[in-house]
C-alpha cells in the first residue's frame, strides 16, 4: 500500500508546486497601474477621460486578471498572450467607452412606443426645451412676483394655467404621480385615518409601486370594499366610519377588466364624500387632457378626461405631466381649492414640489394646450401621424439601409403603442423596417445598436430587427442612419 501511494502523493506536491510556480510567474507579468498609463495608446485615452478615472480603470483589469491567476484560469503564458495582443488597452478602451456613455444621453428612438419610460417618456416640445434651458442657466422669477417686488407661490402661475385648462378652482403640482397621490393620502388621510379604496383598482405601477404599500407609507389605513369586477357607491358608503379619511377612485390606466363589470363615478363618489365632510380624490394616471383646437385622440376611447373628472365635484384630480399631457415629468393636482389649500399646507410638499427647470416646461406645455397648439407636442404629434406619411418613411429608410453592405431591409405593416402604461391594448396602425445582417443576429445587432454612437433602440420579433418611424423625432432619421452605416 505504502509503494503505490508514494508516487501518487509525489505527483501531487509536483502538480502543486507547478502551479504555485506558474500563479508566481503570471503575477509577475501583471503590469503596475503607473506602467500601464505611460503606454502610448493609454495615454491617448487620458485625453478622453479624467487621469484618475483612468488609473482607476486600470486597477480594475489589474484586479480581474489577479483574480483569474488565483482561481487557476490564467496562466502566465495566457496572461503574455494577451499583454502582446494589447488586450489592456482594449479592456480600457471598453470601460472609456462605458463611462463616456452612461447617464442620460440622447437616443433615437425606434420603437414605435411612443411614451416609452425606459426612454423618458414624453419629449417635451422645442419651446419647452428652451424655457427650461433658460430657466436652467439664468435667474429667473420663482418665488417673487416681478411686479409688486412681494414673495409670492413658485407656481401661482402654473395654478392659474391649470385652472383655465381643466376648469378646477386650483391646481398644484409635484415630482411626479406617484408623489401627487401620496401627498393626496398623508394630508387627506394620515395618522392612520381609513382610505376606502375598490378592490378592482388596488392597481400596481412600475417599480413595483403598489396601492396597499404606498398607502402604508403615507400613514393610512386601507379599507378594501366591493369586489375586483363590481364596485357601488353603497360599497363606499357602508365602509364609512368615524375613522374614514379619503375616499379615492384609482384609474385602472395599465390593464383593463371586461365583461359583467360596475364601478362608482366620479360625481357619485363627489357626492358621497360631500354628504359625509370626506374628501374624495381621483388619481387618473395618464391625464387625458383635449382642448380647442386639438385632434382627438379617438383610439383612447374610454380614457377619462381630466376636465370630466373635476366637474363631477372631487375635492382632488391627479394626473401625470409626461404622459398624454406631453410634458416633463410632474404630478399634477387639480381641484376644489380649499382642498390644494390643505396640501400646500403639508410640510411633505416642500420636499416633493417642483424645481424651477420643471417648472419652465410645464407652464409652457400648458401654455400650448390653452394656445390651440397641442397637436404641436411631440407625443401627440407622433400618435396622430397618418398610416401614409409611416409608410413613406419606412420605404425611406429601407431602401437606404438594404443598400449598406452585410444588410437586408423591407417593409411590412405592424402596430405602435402610445405606452403600454398609458393605454392598454391600444395599438396604432404603422409600417416597420423589418432589417437583418449577413453575419449578426437581431440580439447581437440590437446590442451593438444600443451601444452605439448614436445610441439606437429597436424592437426584436422573429429573430428581425423591427424600426418604427412613428417615434422618430426631427434629426433622428440621419442618426439612425448614421448609427448603420457605422456597423456596415
Amino acid at each position: 500500500m505504502g509503494d503505490t501511494r508514494r508516487p501518487v502523493a509525489c505527483s501531487i506536491v509536483g502538480c502543486m508546486s507547478s502551479n504555485s510556480d506558474n500563479q508566481r510567474a503570471a503575477y509577475r507579468l501583471l503590469p503596475s497601474v503607473d506602467e500601464v498609463l505611460l503606454e502610448p495608446d493609454v495615454q491617448a485615452l487620458a485625453e478622453r477621460v479624467n487621469r484618475e478615472v483612468l488609473a482607476s480603470f486600470v486597477r480594475e483589469v489589474v484586479e480581474a486578471w489577479r483574480s483569474e491567476i488565483s482561481a487557476g484560469v490564467l496562466d502566465a503564458e495566457r496572461l503574455g498572450q494577451r499583454l502582446t495582443e494589447g488586450r489592456f488597452a482594449i479592456e480600457l478602451e471598453r470601460r472609456v467607452g462605458r463611462e463616456l456613455g452612461a447617464g442620460i444621453v440622447p437616443v433615437v428612438n425606434a420603437t414605435g412606443v411612443v411614451l416609452h419610460t425606459g426612454l423618458g417618456r414624453a419629449p417635451v416640445h422645442p419651446e419647452a426645451a428652451q424655457a427650461m434651458g433658460r430657466a436652467a442657466r439664468s435667474y429667473c422669477v420663482l418665488e417673487v412676483d416681478r411686479f409688486s417686488g412681494k414673495r409670492n407661490r413658485r407656481d401661482d402661475r402654473l395654478s392659474e394655467l391649470l385652472v383655465r385648462l381643466t376648469g378646477a378652482e386650483a391646481g398644484i403640482a409635484v415630482n411626479n404621480c406617484a408623489a401627487a397621490v401620496v401627498l393626496c393620502l398623508q394630508s387627506f388621510a394620515g395618522n392612520q385615518r381609513e382610505t376606502v379604496l375598490s378592490r378592482g383598482e388596488l392597481v400596481e405601477i412600475g417599480g413595483s409601486f403598489r396601492m396597499p404599500d404606498v398607502m402604508e407609507r403615507a400613514g393610512t389605513k386601507l379599507r378594501e370594499v366591493g369586489t375586483t369586477n363590481r364596485t357601488r357607491a353603497s360599497d363606499y358608503e357602508q365602509a364609512i366610519g368615524a375613522n374614514t379619511g379619503l375616499l379615492l377612485k384609482v384609474h385602472t390606466s395599465n390593464f383593463r377588466v371586461e365583461g359583467f363589470t360596475e364601478e362608482v363615478d366620479t360625481a357619485a363618489l363627489a357626492e358621497l364624500g360631500s354628504k359625509h365632510g370626506i374628501r374624495t380624490v381621483y388619481d387618473l394616471g395618464a391625464g387625458l387632457l383635449e382642448c380647442a383646437g386639438a385632434t382627438a385622440l379617438d383610439f383612447l376611447a374610454g380614457e377619462p378626461l381630466v376636465r370630466d373628472s373635476v366637474a363631477g365635484g372631487l375635492d382632488a384630480v391627479t394626473f401625470s405631466g409626461d404622459k398624454l399631457l406631453g410634458g416633463p415629468q410632474a404630478g399634477l393636482i387639480v381641484g376644489k381649492r380649499d382642498a390644494i389649500d390643505e396640501l400646500r399646507k403639508n410640510p411633505m410638499y416642500r420636499a416633493l414640489r417642483l424645481d424651477k427647470v420643471a417648472l419652465a416646461g410645464l407652464e409652457k406645455t400648458l401654455e400650448l394646450h390653452l394656445a390651440g397648439r397641442a397637436d404641436e407636442v411631440p407625443s401627440r404629434e407622433m400618435m396622430l401621424r397618418p398610416e401614409a406619411q409611416l409608410e413613406l418613411a419606412a420605404s425611406a429608410l429601407a431602401e437606404r439601409l438594404g443598400s449598406l453592405d452585410g444588410f437586408s431591409a423591407s417593409v411590412a405593416a405592424d402596430s405602435s403603442q402610445p405606452g403600454s402604461g398609458s393605454a392598454p391594448g391600444v395599438f396604432l396602425p404603422t409600417s416597420v423596417v423589418k432589417v437583418t445582417h449577413a453575419k449578426l443576429s437581431a440580439e447581437q445587432l440590437s446590442a451593438r445598436l444600443r451601444s452605439g454612437e448614436p445610441s439606437v433602440f429597436c424592437r426584436i420579433q422573429d429573430d428581425v430587427v423591427l424600426l418604427d418611424p412613428r417615434t422618430l423625432l426631427e434629426g433622428d432619421r440621419e442618426r439612425l442612419l448614421q448609427a448603420f452605416e457605422n456597423l456596415a
